[in-house]
């Protein structure tokens, strides 16, 4: 496929009116809707600006390619428009855009509607390319003058006895646009310089020029041009410098030259760290937070599915019927029951397990994936008797049976198998000889066994303060509940996807694993409870509210009706991020109602997500929704009150 077959005359735009960069946006995504190829205005708009949070999309030259990879899309397609006046769309340069590719990429597009788009960015930064878009007159004439430079034939230089070769890799956080735009632009100025370079680019579409040791090893040094995570570890030992995507399209002579003039840093790999000049930059709390997530999306597959797999067990015996003798196999009496029982449990057992081995391993990489599978696996079954012999010769019955540390254990058991195996790598000594049997059985075989026996010690005041805390939530009712509820249901609303909206689901689904049993947890049923409010505060005061909302942010009230009934609290964030001194007082006074409703009443849920799709896995789902619905009134009612009028 070539970028010609995804630039559809249909959609161009050669005389586009608006004059900021949000309302160019709106008139591209517009137009694209009118054209059938985008289904949803709203959705589509929310994956673009997300991008454009991260960086502008404005490349510089009066060039802008904004792009999101999204579910509203129905074919991949890009939309070619051009200002006559030109837009300040926030570039790199601080220039007006006047050239716009805005790509659309269905969600499940394949790598040769990738590896066109890739193309695309290459083509832009050829001499002259831009001057002739800016002088057509019809849609043909894009066509054709794309046409024309793909017949030309690239004059290779042939390599100079003698010179100076780098190294380089590319990558941005979509994959889609600037990882080539740095690619060629690197490959441009080298040649310009007459230096030799090989450019590995990490796209949508996977390893592209993949760097070969051999590469390596000849390179005078290496450039990281990427906003994302790569491969570091094989470049230990060589000069490096590493800067944002951005600095490898506009600043490719700089970079080049601080590797020519020996002013890069020697690069020296971190052990364990995946990303190690990213990694050094990161504060305690950053790292912990990191690591942290790393475990928990991991972990919460298996959570999702065996957490929901249950909960479907106990809704099939109260359908079939269990008699008053028999409640206590509820969930498993019916052999239906039991097996989607059996099937949950299989899943669930695996939750502790995963969540601390990806902790471990985001600290220390493959050879703390087995030890933090142990420390989670021990937190999980805790320990078993075991007899302890005494210098005086005598036995003594250890009775830990069945102790079990849960979520709590797993989570210090995670950091402690990656920070075990970062020690061991670090002071365990071996001859060279030995070094490749180093970390396929020194590291698993120590790390496994440190960090096992260390478990059997944090286990014991683990499992105590885990007790403690499930035995608090079991007897949850009262001031206390509504005092939690309150809590859980504002932190989801603070930064909606944040970090502390994932520290009260985080917390609301280490609960699920100790209170199904019991008909399910107060917690998750506050947290999301919480977390449904926002969006629905939205569209309550996009619709009581009108003359204070545009058009455009009406239409996206009603989507976002679609995410708070399904739990995506990241509904409201283009609302918060618009106005947040308004918005997020607003969503947190109904979030926090809401869940203290919920903990007051004392209603439970067994499922960790779902929204309105498990709403028969709580304990009482029309009060449940009904505290759903006040808080949602009471965030929408603040929010629309407080916005100021268009």
């Amino acid at each position: 496929m070539k970028i010609q077959d995804l630039l559809k005359k249909e959609v161009m735009m050669l005389d586009l009116k608006a004059t900021s960069k949000e309302a160019a946006i709106n008139e591209m995504i517009g137009n694209l809707v009118d054209k059938g190829v985008v289904m949803d205005f709203e959705v589509f708009k929310t994956g673009i600006m997300n991008r454009e949070a991260q960086m502008t999309t404005g490349l510089g030259d009066g060039i802008a390619m904004p792009h999101s990879k999204n579910t509203a899309v129905k074919e991949a397609t890009v939309l070619f428009a051009r200002s006559a006046t030109g837009v300040d769309y926030e570039s790199l340069d601080g220039q007006p855009t006047d050239l716009f590719f805005m790509i659309a990429a269905p969600e499940g597009a394949n790598d040769t509607h990738l590896a066109a788009l890739a193309e695309l960015s290459q083509y832009l930064l050829k001499d002259g390319f831009a001057a002739k878009l800016r002088g057509v007159t019809s849609p043909e004439d894009v066509i054709a003058v794309f046409d024309a430079e793909a017949n030309k034939k690239e004059e290779v230089a042939a390599p100079v006895a003698g010179q100076d070769f780098i190294v380089a890799v590319t990558a941005c956080t979509t994959g889609i646009a600037h990882t080539y735009m740095a690619e060629e632009a690197l490959k441009k100025t080298a040649a310009e310089m007459g230096i030799g370079i090989k450019v590995e680019t990490n796209g949508a579409s996977g390893v592209g020029n993949k760097l070969t040791a051999d590469d390596i090893a000849k390179a005078k040094g290496v450039i990281i041009a990427a906003d994302k995570a790569v491969d570091m570890p094989r470049f230990n030992g060589k000069p490096l410098v590493n800067r944002p995507v951005a600095d490898g399209i506009k600043k490719t002579e700089e970079l080049i030259n601080i590797i020519l003039n020996d002013q890069a840093d020697i690069y020296v790999a971190k052990e364990g760290a995946q990303a190690a000049a990213s990694e050094e930059k990161l504060t305690a709390g950053q790292a912990f937070y990191k690591h942290l997530m790393s475990g928990v999306s991991q972990m919460l597959p298996f959570v999702i599915g065996g957490g929901i797999a249950i909960a479907l067990a106990f809704l099939i015996d109260n359908a079939m019927g269990v008699p008053q003798n028999s409640l206590g196999n509820l969930g498993s009496y019916h052999e239906l029951a039991s097996m989607f029982m059996k099937v949950g449990q299989a899943a669930f057992g695996f939750m502790l397990p995963v969540f601390a081995g990806y902790v471990a391993y985001s600290i220390a990489e493959k050879p703390g994936l087995v030890s933090g599978f142990v420390a989670g696996a021990i937190a999980s079954n805790g320990l078993a008797y075991g007899k302890i012999a005494f210098a005086a010769g005598g036995e003594k019955t250890l009775g830990l049976a069945g102790v079990s540390s849960g979520f709590l254990g797993a989570l210090v058991g995670g950091f402690l198998a990656g920070y075990v195996v970062l020690a061991t790598k670090k002071y365990v000594k071996v001859p060279r000889s030995l070094e490749g049997a180093k970390s396929i059985l020194i590291l698993p075989l120590l790390g496994v066994l440190v960090t096992g026996f260390l478990m059997f010690a944090v286990n014991i005041p683990m499992a105590a303060i885990n007790t403690a805390l499930n035995n608090f939530l079991t007897g949850l009712s009262g001031s206390s509940a509504v005092l939690l509820g309150l809590l859980v249901g504002g932190m989801m609303a603070i930064d909606m996807g944040g970090p502390v909206n994932k520290a009260a689901y985080v917390f609301g689904t280490g609960t699920l694993a100790a209170s199904v049993a019991n008909g399910g947890s107060v917690v998750m049923a506050a947290v999301m409870a919480g977390g449904m409010v926002p969006p629905l505060a939205v569209f309550i005061a996009t619709l009581l509210y009108k003359n204070k909302f545009s058009q455009e942010e009406r239409d996206s009230g009603l989507t976002n009706i679609v995410m708070g009934l399904s739990f995506i609290t990241e509904g409201a964030i283009p609302f918060a991020a618009a106005d947040p001194a308004r918005a997020i007082p607003s969503f947190v006074a109904g979030s926090a109602l809401a869940g203290a409703l919920v903990g007051l009443a004392g209603i439970k849920l067994m499922a960790p997500h779902g929204g309105i799709f498990v709403i028969a896995l709580t304990s009482n789902p029309v009060l449940y929704l009904v505290f759903v619905l006040i808080g949602a009134l009471v965030s929408g009612i603040l929010f629309g009150a407080l916005r100021k009028a268009k």
